[in-house]
């Protein structure tokens, strides 16, 4: 290789070398990791913090769903008390009318000569079958001695030491106006001269609501005993030997009294029914299948 030929290949060898190396493209930098705003999570994108909304609305929002839950609550409740107490009671009477019956059959034949009764059951056990032709032929329900709430929630209860059926004084009975089966829903339906039929283990007494049959009026009764009137749960004069009298006073007269709740829904007052005995009992002898007056209407 000649002299100039090894000059040259130096030179190019030289020119190469003073070429500066490229260096490879940088990639960007990771993002350090940043705790998020909203949840805590470490790595996750970072969100905007919403603003708060005023306390006032956070209060309205949360009494609003308050209501709510009261309100179903409520329903719920009435649901119960009105249709489901109700199923439960016509099976409780259904039960009480065939124990009642059965009861009565083991007592033996009928005597012709019908005796009002003279001794109670013991408190919580039946004490006759009311029936008030008014409000349906197939209206009856078992009366149960004793008128506290385990007795009501039963049936229609009397209240002790009132007369009993047949006798002087005043046959008081009380009855769930609303629920517990609504004996006494339809209670104000009852007109002056009505017949409210009481059916014992040996016969039936048939009591008429008092008041003017000819008009209607419930004030007008020549004894001056309203059939029908509104009082003050307080006023206890209305189970009185005499109804409105004291209770100290001597029996009269042999009166029977309904008393419930009033208005439906509520227990502000209490709807009174005042009757008085027509005639004397009917022997179950006589008339096994009931007196006339359970065919009025």
């Amino acid at each position: 290789m000649t002299d100039a030929r090894r000059e040259l290949e130096l030179d190019q060898t030289q020119r190469i070398a003073r070429v500066p190396a490229v260096p490879p493209p940088r990639r960007p930098a990771p993002i350090p990791a940043a705790e998020d705003d909203a949840t805590g999570d470490l790595g996750a994108e970072p969100r905007r913090r919403r603003p708060r909304a005023p306390r006032w609305r956070a209060a309205m929002h949360g009494a609003g769903e308050l209501l709510v839950t009261v309100g179903l609550v409520a329903l719920l409740f009435v649901g119960y008390e009105v249709y489901v107490t109700d199923l439960l009671n016509g099976r409780q009477q259904d039960q009480l009318s065939q124990q009642i019956h059965e009861r009565w059959a083991d007592a033996g034949p009928v005597p012709t000569a019908l005796a009002p009764m003279t001794v109670a059951p013991a408190v919580g056990q039946p004490l006759a079958v009311l029936h008030l032709p008014r409000l349906g032929a197939d209206y009856q329900r078992v009366v149960l001695e004793g008128t506290a709430e385990e007795q009501l929630a039963d049936g229609p209860g009397h209240y002790v030491g009132t007369a009993l059926p047949g006798q002087p004084g005043n046959l008081a009975l009380a009855g769930h106006r609303v629920g517990k089966g609504s004996p006494f829903l339809e209670l104000d339906r009852l007109r002056p001269g009505d017949p409210i039929v009481v059916e014992t283990a040996q016969g039936w007494y048939v009591y008429r609501v008092l008041g003017d049959r000819r008009t209607g009026d419930v004030t007008t009764d020549p004894s001056g005993i309203p059939g029908q009137q509104i009082v003050r749960p307080t006023d206890v004069s209305v189970i009185s030997p005499v109804p409105g009298g004291p209770a100290t006073a001597a029996p009269a007269g042999s009166y029977l009294t309904l008393t419930t709740c009033h208005p439906r829904y509520s227990a502000r007052q209490r709807l009174i029914v005042h009757a008085v005995l027509d005639g004397a009992g009917i022997s179950k002898a006589d008339a096994p299948d009931g007196p006339p007056a359970l065919q009025e209407r």
